[in-house]
């Protein structure tokens, strides 16, 4: 028989959490069908959490989720040792997958008992981390998803035209939050979407994103404001169009919007800066960092998402982070722009 690798384990979780496309839960059920030991870590998931199958289910918050699984960990490291947890961890690691679970009389003993599995699976399976991963990754598809819709809803009332502001030839496009008159920031006209109750503000906010502030969206008065409020408030780079371009809709073979673009992390918050930004190896081949540099969510014109861990879609070989030309040691200065309809550049 096979041994089961770390690949197959996060498959069967992902599988069982419901979190793999077509393509890998066909993979899963030949594996499950297959492989014995993937069969079994199989239904001692079932059997591990089949308790909780009766209660009613109510949301609950990630944050809060992810806090109970550190502070759980936090709390056996400080009472048994780092070395001593790692031992009782192995010793869980040499009994098998399978985890008994008695009666459970209330529900703190739910809580508890679910506390637990949920940490000795942590420490059976690091692919645990990797399952958390792809659940931030389907959220944050699902928010660029919602930013489709009420761009569909926008075109059927403006004559199948996109949201589009007037533009300078040599305008700057990163002043995101700049609220004066002049067209500043290449956000400017996903903000019609905003400020035209198209699109909730939240959507904008990737919800795999580190930050180190949340912002208050739900209390925003979007009628007082020309632009988002600053960069905090959009983790998404939008397709820098040429002031020349007059766009008709979605109608081309594009990448509209996609994860937050590298270069965007070095922008100066001070708009009467100039920003000067040399580029390197690092940064021509660094993806997103809102997934943590794994990759980035895609949002094509034909309303489809995707996840790439390369910097190009699909669609073409183009990058969709740096103009056409550019390489290392090319400055980026915050005013230019393609130079052809095929060169994909998502900004700031």
């Amino acid at each position: 028989m096979t041994p089961l690798t770390d690949e197959h384990r996060q498959l069967v979780f992902d599988y069982f959490f419901e979190l793999t496309s077509e393509h890998e839960t066909a993979e899963a059920e030949r594996l499950l069908a297959t492989n014995r030991q993937a069969a079994e870590l199989h239904l001692a998931l079932k059997a591990s959490l089949s308790p909780l199958d009766s209660l009613e289910p109510e949301a609950c918050p990630d944050e809060l989720a992810e806090g109970t699984i550190r502070r759980l960990k936090e709390q056996a490291e400080a009472e048994f040792g780092p070395a001593r947890l790692e031992e009782l961890l192995a010793a869980e690691r040499s009994r098998g997958v399978t985890i008994r679970i008695p009666f459970l009389r209330n529900w703190g003993e739910v809580v508890a008992v679910a506390a637990v599995i949920v940490l000795i699976l942590s420490g059976l399976f690091p692919a645990v981390g990797m399952m958390r991963q792809k659940q931030w990754q389907a959220r944050c598809g699902q928010r660029l998803g919602g930013i489709y819709h009420g761009v569909s809803d926008y075109l059927a009332d403006y004559d199948g035209m996109l949201p589009t502001v007037s533009v300078a030839q040599d305008a700057p496009w990163w002043k995101v939050g700049y609220q004066g008159r002049e067209n500043h920031s290449n956000t400017r006209r996903a903000w019609l979407l905003v400020r035209q109750r198209y699109v909730q503000p939240s959507l904008f906010l990737c919800p795999a994103r580190t930050v180190d502030r949340q912002v208050d969206v739900e209390s925003l008065d979007v009628d007082q404001y020309n632009d988002f409020p600053g960069r905090a408030y959009i983790h998404f780079s939008i397709r820098v169009r040429p002031p020349q371009e007059a766009e008709p809709g979605l109608v081309q073979r594009r990448v509209l919007m996609a994860d937050l673009n590298p270069l965007c992390e070095s922008l100066p918050t001070d708009h009467s800066s100039r920003p000067s930004i040399e580029l390197c190896k690092e940064l021509l081949r660094s993806n997103s960092r809102n997934h943590d540099s794994r990759g980035q969510n895609l949002l094509l014109y034909d309303g489809s998402v995707e996840f790439v861990r390369v910097r190009r879609s699909r669609l073409s070989d183009d990058d969709i982070y740096t103009l056409q030309g550019m390489s290392c040691g090319s400055m980026v200065k915050g005013r230019e722009y393609p130079s052809s309809d095929t060169d994909t550049f998502l900004a700031p």
